[in-house]
């Protein structure tokens, strides 16, 4: 049976998600497992509330699927008040990507950009300590439970593949989407999800959508989603040698 769903069934998301946790303001905190709960990647999105085109486009390859992903988990979105409120941080006004227990961590607020092309002067606070915010110690909870090979974390507006580890995923990402794939430095982000899996072992890359539209962004990163979640790591195998000759 194929795995994809006709169009006309997409406006619902099929089986039932776990409660990995809950918000600040009550709103739970939901995780679709994959076929037989065995995890090889786990693909969040929305940890920043101004993102909601991650949550989007991730609910839409999920609802393409006919049947549960071969072996991915997905979270639509980590941060639910965020989104809902319009703001980057979580209703106790914490950036939850600068909230997790790396040995980077630090006390000093954080900054972000009002416009996509101005300074970074919008300020939050990291948190009191790592991991002081339900949704990030929920998600760093459900990282250490799943032990996943890969997670993959839907951002934008940067248009590009943060890749530390340098692997086959992450060059598949960047040949599928046409961004380029580069390593943020974690130094300038501190208590970063990134950072915190940097330190833990646990491979991690970071899908920044480009700024454009939902829409716009349709034709190109929702196959890529959509493919990922229906044969995980798998879908890389065929494509890789020719992506790494391409590169010689």
């Amino acid at each position: 049976m194929p795995m994809t769903r006709s169009i006309s069934q997409r406006g619902t998301l099929t089986g039932k998600p776990l409660i990995y946790g809950y918000s600040v303001y009550g709103t739970p905190l939901q995780i679709w497992m994959p076929e037989h709960n065995n995890v090889d990647v786990l693909v969040f999105a929305g940890i920043h509330g101004e993102e909601p085109d991650s949550t989007v486009l991730l609910s839409r390859a999920l609802r393409s699927l006919r049947q549960p992903s071969s072996s991915c988990a997905v979270i639509l979105c980590a941060n639910p008040d965020g989104v809902q409120l319009g703001t980057r941080g979580n209703a106790n006004g914490v950036d939850l990507n600068r909230n997790f227990p790396s040995t980077n961590w630090t006390a000093a607020p954080v900054t972000h950009s009002w416009n996509f092309d101005s300074n970074s002067r919008v300020t939050l606070s990291p948190g009191p300590r790592p991991c002081s915010e339900p949704e990030s110690l929920a998600l760093q909870q459900a990282v250490e439970r799943l032990r996943p090979e890969y997670v993959v974390s839907v951002h934008s507006p940067l248009g590009l593949i943060d890749d530390p580890e340098n692997t086959d995923l992450g060059a598949w990402f960047s040949a599928r989407s046409g961004l380029p794939r580069t390593v943020l430095a974690n130094e300038t982000t501190p208590g970063s999800f990134g950072s915190w899996t940097g330190d833990i072992g646990v491979k991690t890359i970071t899908y920044e959508l480009p700024n454009q539209s939902v829409w716009d962004m349709l034709p190109v990163h929702l196959p890529i989603l959509h493919d990922l979640l229906e044969k995980g790591p798998a879908v890389v195998s065929e494509e890789i040698p020719q992506i790494r000759a391409q590169h010689l």
